[in-house]
């Protein structure tokens, strides 16, 4: 059994009405959205998201229906950010396949975007709890307030570990909290419960955002994503901060003059992913994803040992094995 059927064996069924409950919350009488939403619905990736949610409920016992509609809440705004960060992006392929925004324009994916929004409250309120609509209205702030910081950050040119974490803690790890907490409050845990989920969701979240980073210091089909992106668009992430605040001479001050420059060349960014490589900040992100799984284990703790506790700790290990 691969890592990801594991993951999923716990609450295999649920993830079957999980599905039934998005497409039916996206149907619409509009030809044109009908027609994009049929192209989200082949795109949908390994919900590790939803999985997360409902993980967290069936910690509980059996998978609420009010979990189920909170999970789905959760997916589509998610999906509703992923379109409209195409859009700022201006990316035309996600997962190898044409983005909204390729197919369509910029306006068919805004708007298709905005759509997915609405129906994400609508399945918020299918909870029936005002705690689960807080929870996706402030998780909209966070996700938002993110990306402006990291927009700041990089226009700032500012190579520092705290600022580096407060970005991805918003802009990542605050979906992966909200995952824990929805499923938290349609499953009915305690106070203390709750807080252990999420603060499990906080250190998964944090872990997805440096792997995703690590990625950049690859060479194109080393791995199964696209790389040297980060640093092409001005992102300083944690390998090259780590390198650049524990070595000093001239060689170090040569690749802070780089990160100075307006536009970086093609030859400017191997020299500083090699900078980064040779001077251990992979091997330091590495380190730091396995030092957060094992605090993420001892979150676990009120939790009696389960499957669904193994399956919690298989996405911590996904997370960090990933190649794509």
């Amino acid at each position: 059994m691969d890592i990801l059927s594991k993951i999923k064996q716990p609450v295999e069924g649920e993830m079957i009405q999980l599905n039934e409950i998005i497409a039916h919350a996206l149907s619409s009488t509009s030809p044109l959205l009908s027609r994009v939403v049929a192209h989200y619905l082949t795109m949908t990736g390994k919900q590790i998201r939803p999985i997360l949610v409902l993980l967290t409920g069936r910690l509980m016992g059996e998978v609420k229906p009010e979990t189920l509609h909170g999970a789905a809440a959760i997916e589509l705004l998610h999906n509703a950010s992923l379109i409209h960060d195409d859009v700022v992006d201006e990316s035309k392929l996600r997962r190898g396949k044409a983005t909204i925004n390729g197919i369509w324009d910029n306006r068919v994916a805004v708007l298709a975007g905005d759509y997915f929004v609405s129906c994400a409250l609508e399945s918020a309120l299918c909870t029936h709890s005002i705690e689960v609509v807080r929870i996706l209205g402030l998780l909209g702030r966070m996700l938002a307030s993110g990306e402006m910081d990291q927009l700041s950050v990089v226009q700032s040119k500012i190579i520092d570990e705290k600022a580096y974490f407060n970005v991805i803690r918003q802009k990542t790890a605050s979906l992966f909290i909200s995952c824990m907490q929805v499923g938290a409050v349609t499953s009915g845990m305690t106070a203390e419960q709750s807080e252990a989920v999420q603060n499990f969701g906080e250190r998964l979240g944090l872990c997805f955002q440096i792997k995703d980073d690590i990625f950049d210091y690859f060479a194109q089909g080393e791995v199964g994503k696209p790389t040297r992106s980060d640093l092409a668009e001005g992102k300083v992430t944690l390998p090259l901060i780590y390198a650049l605040t524990h070595e000093q001479g001239a060689h170090c001050d040569a690749m802070r003059a780089l990160l100075q420059k307006d536009e970086l060349t093609d030859d400017d960014i191997t020299r500083l992913i090699a900078f980064a490589v040779d001077h251990g900040g992979v091997a330091y992100a590495e380190q730091v994803m396995h030092r957060l799984r094992d605090e993420a284990a001892a979150c676990l703790a009120p939790f009696a040992s389960s499957p669904v506790v193994d399956s919690l700790m298989a996405v911590f290990d996904y997370v960090i094995s990933r190649t794509k």
